[in-house]
C-alpha cells in the first residue's frame, strides 16, 4: 500500500536532496577563485569606471598629486542561470528516493563547476572580445601613456596553436572578474497534491539558480599565446609583461607567478619548466612559473 504524500514527508525529501546537492557542491574543486578576482554585485550590472586606474605610491614632496582616474565604460551584466530535476510522485509515495541522490549529487558538482565554465568561456574568447580599453583583452594595441602621447603595448602572442597564458595571479585583482549577484541556492516548489504541476504532471520539482557573470580586469595580468609553448616564447611573453608600465611610464612590477595551459600543452609545460635539462643543457626555465592546468581552456 502507497503512504501517504504528508508535509512532513516532503519536507524529509527536501532535506535528503538538499543534503545530496549541498555534499557535492561544497567537494567539488573548481579553479575560478584561482583566475578571478570574485566581486560581490549589487544591481543587474556593474560598471567598472576604474579599470585602467592601477594604483602605485609616489615620493610625497609638496602638495599631493591628485591623479584625474580615466573614465572608461566597461560594464559587466549579471546573467541568470538554472538547473532543474524532478521527483516522480509515485518515487515518494513509494519511498525510493535514494535512486535521486546521485541525480542531486551531480546537480551539487555541476553549480560548482559552474563559475568555472562562464569563466573560461570568456578567457577563451580573450583574442576577439572587448576589455576595459576599447581593444580586445589580448592585443597588440592597447593604449598606454598620456593623453597625446600613447604607445601601443602587445600582451599577446599570434599563432594557430592551443592558447597558453601567462599570469600575475598575485595581486588583489586577477586579470579576470567573476561577478556574483546571487549566489547558488538550492530551491524547490512543492505545494503537495493541490500544486498544478503535481495535479498535471505528477511530478515534483526542485532546482538550482545563480545570477552571476564574468568580464576582464587588467589586462597587464595576463599575457595570451597561440604561438608554439617552448622556452624561446615563454620567455618573451616572461619579459613583455615584467616591462608593463603605467600612463607616467613607470614600471608596473608585473611578476608571472603562473602558466595557464589546455590539455594540449600540458606536457609541454612540463618540459619546459620542469626538466633539469633541455638537450643536454641546464634548464634554466626550471620552476620559473607554476603550471596551472586548466582542461577548459581553448
Amino acid at each position: 500500500m502507497a503512504r501517504v504524500i504528508t508535509a512532513a514527508i516532503l519536507a524529509a525529501a527536501q532535506r535528503g536532496f538538499k543534503t545530496a546537492f549541498q555534499g557535492a557542491f561544497s567537494s567539488t574543486p573548481s579553479m575560478y577563485a584561482s583566475v578571478a578576482t570574485i566581486i560581490n554585485s549589487n544591481t543587474r550590472e556593474e560598471v567598472y569606471g576604474w579599470l585602467g586606474d592601477f594604483p602605485k605610491m609616489r615620493e610625497w614632496i609638496g602638495d599631493r598629486q591628485f591623479q584625474t582616474m580615466k573614465t572608461h565604460s566597461y560594464s559587466i551584466v549579471n546573467r541568470k542561470f538554472e538547473g532543474t530535476v524532478t521527483v516522480a510522485r509515485d518515487d515518494i509515495e513509494d519511498d525510493r528516493l535514494g535512486l535521486y541522490t546521485p541525480r542531486f549529487e551531480m546537480m551539487g558538482q555541476s553549480a560548482a563547476q559552474h563559475p568555472d565554465e562562464i569563466v573560461f568561456d570568456l578567457i577563451n574568447s580573450g583574442f576577439t572580445s572587448l576589455c576595459y580599453d576599447g581593444q580586445n583583452f589580448f592585443d597588440t594595441d592597447h593604449p598606454v601613456g598620456k593623453e597625446g602621447a600613447q604607445v601601443s603595448v602587445s600582451n599577446m602572442q599570434a599563432g594557430s596553436g592551443e592558447m597558453w597564458i601567462l599570469a600575475d595571479l598575485s595581486r588583489p585583482l586577477k586579470p579576470f572578474v567573476f561577478q556574483k549577484r546571487r549566489d547558488y541556492a538550492f530551491t524547490t516548489k512543492e505545494d503537495g497534491a493541490t500544486s498544478d504541476h503535481v495535479f498535471m504532471r505528477d511530478e515534483y520539482i526542485y532546482g538550482v539558480d545563480a545570477r552571476v557573470a564574468a568580464g576582464f580586469g587588467f589586462w597587464q595580468m595576463a599575457f595570451g599565446s597561440k604561438a608554439e609553448l617552448n622556452e624561446a616564447n615563454l620567455r618573451a611573453a616572461y619579459v613583455a609583461m615584467t616591462e608593463f608600465t603605467d600612463d607616467e611610464g613607470r614600471k608596473l612590477n608585473i611578476a608571472p607567478t603562473h602558466l595557464i595551459v589546455g590539455n594540449t600543452n600540458h606536457f609541454k609545460a612540463r618540459d619546459v619548466l620542469l626538466s633539469k635539462e633541455i638537450n643536454g643543457t641546464t634548464n634554466t626555465n626550471q620552476n620559473l612559473v607554476q603550471i596551472m592546468h586548466a582542461p577548459r581552456l581553448g
